[in-house]
């Protein structure tokens, strides 16, 4: 599958409010087209090849500083949740847990599944906002890749290191806040009594309706395995091995996507 047409999926498969934050892959390869049949007629280093670099270069800038203001907002969000959801926890079990001030059997596990499915949703948005900094990185490398290629310029080495700087480059916190999430959902839900229920009920989200959190975020995790996985084509401007678990008992629930090279 060629990678405008997996970007298309994965800006179908995220969160409708999600949708026009992703790279505007398809016009920024119209710009490589146009730039690129312009060569021959504004010969590589004429001023008038400097002036449609820049070009090119400032709407590369406006779409790092889209998803920079984008991935900060929902990591600062994120860790907002993450606190209130934390509370929400301790509340339940002060209240109605076994050595509660109102110990409730009944009132405790319906509350529990409450917060249980908000936690599951949380970390599924969280794992889709990951997949978000993987696509739009390697969008952005595959753009630089096709400018380089159709142009004759070096652009794409020095370019990647700058992204590499950027805040929806860095997923370190997103990936800490994942983990404590599932740290969470062991420590509160016991994994014998979860672990039938939450097959369940993603096999219900996915054959029932075929939409929701469930499986968007079983489908980013695959694209996340493809797009770092090594091989052949494995470069230094591939992304490092993914870290997020992955559930195997999920993702064989799905039928895998071709990868997406990086170069």
């Amino acid at each position: 599958m060629k990678f405008g047409k997996r970007l298309k999926q994965q800006m179908q498969g995220t969160l409708p409010g999600w949708r026009d934050k992703f790279l505007s892959y398809k016009h920024l390869k119209k710009i490589v087209k146009l730039i690129a049949s312009a060569v021959p007629v504004l010969l590589n280093g004429s001023l008038e090849y400097g002036k449609a670099e820049a070009e090119f270069v400032y709407l590369l800038n406006n779409e790092i500083d889209k998803f920079n203001v984008f991935f900060v907002e929902q990591e600062e969000d994120f860790i907002i949740r993450n606190k209130e959801l934390q509370q929400r926890i301790q509340k339940v079990i002060d209240r109605w847990g076994s050595n509660g001030s109102q110990p409730s059997k009944t009132i405790y596990e319906e509350e529990v599944g409450k917060v249980r499915k908000d936690i599951v949703d949380f970390h599924g948005e969280m794992v889709l906002l990951v997949n978000y900094s993987n696509i739009n990185y390697t969008g952005l490398a595959k753009i630089l890749k096709k400018y380089d290629k159709r142009t004759g310029a070096l652009l794409r080495l020095p370019f990647i290191q700058k992204i590499l700087e950027q805040p929806f480059f860095t997923t370190d916190n997103i990936s800490k806040l994942v983990k404590e999430c599932e740290n969470t959902i062991d420590a509160v839900f016991p994994v014998e009594e979860e672990e039938e229920e939450r097959k369940r009920e993603v096999k219900e989200a996915i054959t029932v309706t075929g939409e929701g959190i469930f499986r968007n975020t079983v489908a980013a995790l695959l694209t996340m395995q493809e797009i770092r996985r090594g091989s052949s084509t494995y470069s230094q401007y591939s992304l490092p091995p993914l870290n997020l678990p992955a559930d195997n008992d999920l993702i064989q629930l799905f039928q895998l996507s071709p990868p997406i090279p990086i170069v």
